[in-house]
């Protein structure tokens, strides 16, 4: 694996994020640094993917990756498409999610996660 070279000093804040997603129940914050998005999701009670957004994204669950997913406040369940495995993601909870997933907020408190990507400049939700 070829090591990353950090070449420039750079600051930057979800203050003034380089872009702002907004979706029904969900809304996207994301921060370029290098070669990743960061991207801080904060997601409303009730909140579920396969209910909200299909007709945006056009399939019927989420078939992107999170490679790093952070929790940060609330709860939220992940549901695999391919054998039906569920996890419950917490405060300070991290995982790793393949693509071909459904997930939703469990219990009546908002939720708060940072998605950490390798960036891709054709992917306008990364």
């Amino acid at each position: 694996m070829e090591k990353l070279q950090i070449t420039e000093f750079v600051k930057k804040s979800f203050d003034k994020p380089d872009e702002i997603l907004d979706f029904p129940g969900n809304k996207l914050q994301q921060v370029k640094l290098g070669n990743f998005t960061i991207s801080r999701i904060e997601f409303e009670p009730g909140w579920n993917w396969s209910e909200t957004l299909p007709p945006i994204i056009g399939t019927e669950t989420c078939q992107f990756e999170h490679p790093i997913l952070m929790v940060i406040s609330g709860r939220f369940a992940v549901k695999m498409d391919d054998d039906g495995t569920t996890q419950e993601f917490g405060p300070g909870d991290i995982g790793m999610i393949p693509p071909g997933h459904d997930a939703w907020v469990v219990g009546d408190e908002p939720v708060t996660a940072f998605d950490i990507q390798v960036s891709d400049p054709g992917n306008k939700l990364r």
